[in-house]
């Protein structure tokens, strides 16, 4: 599909509600892969969906951790898939075959996981309450530096391109560390006015450009520009290009991202199921989506190349989209729609043989040479290359393929033992019953043996390899932390036990009452009563 005529000459940012995506389980947070059409949910069973987003189907299920999942990130090639899990376990998936290559085990929870933009042999992992930690797929690891040893929260994000590693902590501080031995490249300070700090949230880069946004908890989104960032140095003061927020309702914003372009930026509310629009240049805000009213927003992602926005909320992806207007004046140049009827004027010459006029103006016309044109080499699709690159990546995987399923087998479908199902069963019918009774205890015993015939001379199935497990020691990481995920249902949870426990009191009453409406009764109503029950 050409992406370069999808592209849209008005606005590139979606409008309404465009369906919902049904996980059979509950959602909690997804992600694409480079080029947007796959779109992988992590969900609270511990199953990632992978959707194929062109055609809005499951394309697999992979069955990944036994705890709700809670960060998910494609590598640049979309062919591993990185899970984090609330039982501090981090995997990593071949999305081809579904496999999986290897589990490291935490000491704490893992809030966020992220692939290297460049590198397919590295990835970051922010654990919570800890320094953020750069992982490699051997095992072995580095603790990004701090700031202030008592502050430890820390979130931590690659920059566009994998060159610097940025953190921020509680007290307003971002750091810019360089991937090369992770030096200290640049600081400043997230102030609100004065000397006051706010704590930072998350950091997001854009796809196409040199900027970031930063969310803080003053509830004012950041966007800066790296390069300024970078230029100012250590303990620098860059101003941020914009400074975005909802001053009406002074929203908390769950989840801030940019749209694939880097022309917009999304943010979720904490409080209700609404996205934010803005535009980045003018810092305007361009359009409020409005969700279901009292479901609460737990991720937000922007499609990488087109205008299409994926929230998710009480357990479902919700798409949003442009509406999509058919124009049939595109289908031919001299195609006029009218809003009423209007009488035509016929030329002259216009039905004609030779039409004079026709020849006038043809002769009028200056005569061109023949063009050759070329449809053999490919260009590459800019939307899928970055600007550091001229071709696109050959080994991206884009779409998985899907084995049809045969729910009922045709008349004449031949089992294992190669005898046809539907005269089996017609020479079933004739014999009496005692001589089916033996013929199928035949029939088994037969089958058991050629099967086990088979079993042995037929190669055994391809085995799962086992997974290798690595155990990630990090001495300073808080060992009786508990996932903020799992923090907020046990709340519900607590009540419900506490009033379980009177309803199990009740019932016992109900019993003790039978058994005593049981024994009054006489003595053989009461022993065929219990012959029918015990």
């Amino acid at each position: 599909m050409n992406l370069e005529l999808l592209e849209s000459f008005g606005q590139n940012f979606p409008e309404d509600f465009d369906g919902a995506l049904d996980c059979v389980s509950i959602a909690i947070t997804c992600t694409f892969n480079r080029q947007g059409t796959l779109l992988a949910v992590g969900c609270n069973d511990g199953r990632i969906v992978v959707w194929d987003f062109l055609t809005r189907g499951i394309a697999k299920f992979i069955n990944a951790h036994v705890h709700p999942v809670c960060s998910l990130s494609f590598s640049r090639n979309g062919r591993k898939l990185l899970s984090a899990a609330t039982d501090n376990t981090v995997s990593i998936w071949d999305v081809l075959s579904g496999e999986n290559d290897k589990v490291f085990r935490f000491p704490s929870p893992v809030l966020k996981v992220q692939w290297h933009p460049r590198n397919c042999n590295q990835f970051l992992v922010c654990p919570l309450k800890h320094a953020a930690v750069l992982m490699t797929i051997k095992g072995d690891h580095k603790i990004v530096p701090l700031d202030d040893d008592s502050d430890l929260n820390i979130i931590a994000s690659f920059d566009r391109r994998g060159r610097y590693i940025y953190t921020g902590n509680a007290k307003g501080r971002i750091l810019a560390f360089k991937m090369e031995g992770l030096d200290l490249a640049a600081s400043f300070r997230v102030t609100t006015g004065g000397l006051n700090t706010t704590a930072i949230k998350s950091l997001e880069f854009a796809r196409r450009g040199e900027c970031f946004l930063v969310n803080s908890a003053d509830r004012i989104i950041r966007v800066y520009e790296s390069r300024e960032v970078l230029t100012c140095g250590l303990d620098g003061e860059p101003e941020p290009m914009q400074k975005l927020q909802d001053l009406v309702n002074k929203t908390l914003w769950k989840k801030c991202c940019f749209s694939g372009d880097g022309e917009y930026i999304v943010a979720g509310s904490a409080r209700q199921h609404s996205l934010y629009i803005w535009e980045k240049a003018v810092g305007n805000l361009v359009k409020i989506l409005h969700g279901t009213k009292g479901e609460l927003l737990l991720d937000v992602v922007w499609h990488p190349v087109r205008p299409i926005i994926a929230s998710i909320s009480s357990g479902l992806v919700s798409i949003w989209a442009q509406n999509q207007v058919e124009n049939w004046s595109a289908f031919a140049p001299d195609f006029k729609e009218l809003d009423e009827n209007v009488e035509y004027e016929e030329r002259e010459s216009e039905f004609d043989l030779e039409d004079e006029d026709k020849e006038k103006e043809e002769s009028k016309a200056p005569v061109e040479e023949d063009v050759e044109v070329d449809v053999s080499t490919i260009e590459p699709i800019q939307a899928f290359v970055s600007s550091d690159e001229d071709e696109e990546d050959a080994n991206a995987l884009l779409f998985l393929p899907v084995s049809p399923e045969v729910e009922e087998p045709e008349d004449g479908w031949q089992g294992e033992n190669g005898e046809d199902h539907a005269v089996h069963t017609e020479k079933k019918k004739d014999t009496p019953s005692s001589g089916v009774e033996k013929r199928t205890r035949q029939d088994t015993s037969s089958s058991d043996r050629r099967r086990g015939q088979q079993d042995a001379t037929t190669p055994p199935a391809s085995k799962k390899k086992k997974t290798k497990t690595i155990d990630v020691d990090l001495p300073d990481a808080p060992h009786d932390e508990v996932h903020p995920l799992l923090n907020v249902k046990k709340a519900p949870e607590k009540g419900h036990s506490k009033k379980a426990r009177p309803q199990k009191s009740k019932s016992s009453k109900v019993e003790k009452s039978r058994h005593k409406d049981r024994s009054s009764r006489g003595g053989e109503d009461m022993d065929s009563e219990n012959t029918g029950i015990y």
